[in-house]
């Protein structure tokens, strides 16, 4: 006889608190992106749509209807116009949540800008046919959330990113950002749209994965990050922990030189994850703890859209922009 393990519920006051996050979240995420998600349907193939994708000589057969006549009549030849074909779009969200990602010291922590910028880009694809997917990596193993159609599905999948638990240790080789990466290559086989939501911390060959993860499917990598990470405050003697190693340092901060050489490293650091994403022909966005941001996520997209322009026609630098007021991410925890 087997034996039986008994069930044990989630407290009711946990359940409470992360319904009452994602309810907030998407309440300040529909006020945002309220006409903006409209229309946003980018694809590749051309076929019956609504979208202009330039034009061709006729050819016997050609619909009528479908000639572009101001074309026609500047060229002297007869031109038909070519249309995007409209089609539903299949979304796959890589979240990062390794434990370099559970540390801010603004008004949010980096945990919590990735799980606002997973429910940004999720939200936009909402409605139609289209269908969203997540895959958690930073774990002891990968967490898959098929992809599935509606909003019930996706606060599903989102409320398994916000109750992944805070790490004290670095990923599994199986699980980091890079099998998350090579599952979604190898899992997704129809052309699809890829976010990936990470710090690119991670030490393993991401490069690699995300590159070949390019040559399908339309990518976007959202590089998150906090200010402490781009220089060190001037506050004496500052210990220092590494939490996906444990391993500890204090440093003197008093110290000009250190401080120039620390900012300068992390200044190539960053340009060098941007100008890596950049050649694997994935778009870069940068979101931080102390900035706005669903304000950049909405420029971003709306910048986006209106270029037309897929990952895979090469990468979308964005607008350097002044710093503004940061957006709390309601119901975050320091």
């Amino acid at each position: 006889m087997s034996k039986q393990h008994p069930y044990r519920s989630v407290p009711a006051t946990d359940v409470a608190a992360r319904s009452d996050v994602l309810r907030r979240l998407e309440l300040e995420l529909l006020r945002r992106l309220d006409g903006r998600a409209s229309g946003d349907h980018l694809t590749t193939s051309l076929g019956p749509g609504s979208e202009r994708a330039g034009a061709r000589a006729y050819e016997p057969g050609d619909d009528a209807r479908l000639i572009d006549w101001n074309l026609t009549a500047r060229a002297g030849d007869t031109y038909v116009r070519r249309t995007e074909a409209d089609r539903e779009v299949e979304t796959w969200i890589v979240v990062d949540r390794s434990a370099s990602l559970d540390f801010g010291t603004a008004s949010s922590e980096k945990r919590d800008v990735v799980l606002a910028a997973t429910a940004a880009f999720g939200m936009l694809r909402l409605g139609g046919s289209n269908r969203i997917g997540v895959v958690v990596a930073g774990l002891d193993k990968l967490v898959q959330r098929p992809a599935r159609q509606g909003r019930a599905a996706f606060l599903a999948a989102l409320s398994t990113v916000h109750g992944t638990e805070r790490r004290q240790r670095g990923p599994d080789e199986s699980a980091d950002l890079a099998a998350a990466i090579g599952w979604v290559t190898g899992a997704v086989r129809r052309r699809a749209q890829v976010v990936v939501v990470s710090d690119f911390l991670d030490a393993g060959t991401w490069e690699r994965d995300l590159r070949l993860l390019g040559l399908r499917h339309d990518v976007v990598c959202v590089h998150v990050t906090d200010p402490r990470e781009l220089s060190l405050p001037d506050v004496g003697i500052l210990g220092v922990v590494d939490p996906e190693t444990g391993r500890q340092r204090y440093v003197q901060t008093r110290t000009p030189g250190l401080r120039q050489r620390y900012a300068e490293a992390a200044a190539q650091r960053s340009a060098r994850i941007r100008s890596t994403i950049h050649a694997c022909g994935a778009d870069y966005l940068h979101l931080s703890t102390d900035r706005d941001w669903l304000g950049d996520t909405v420029a971003f997209v709306t910048r986006r859209k209106t270029l037309k322009t897929p990952a895979s026609r090469g990468g979308l630098p964005m607008p350097t922009e002044p710093p503004v007021a940061a957006a709390t991410v309601p119901g975050a925890t320091r």
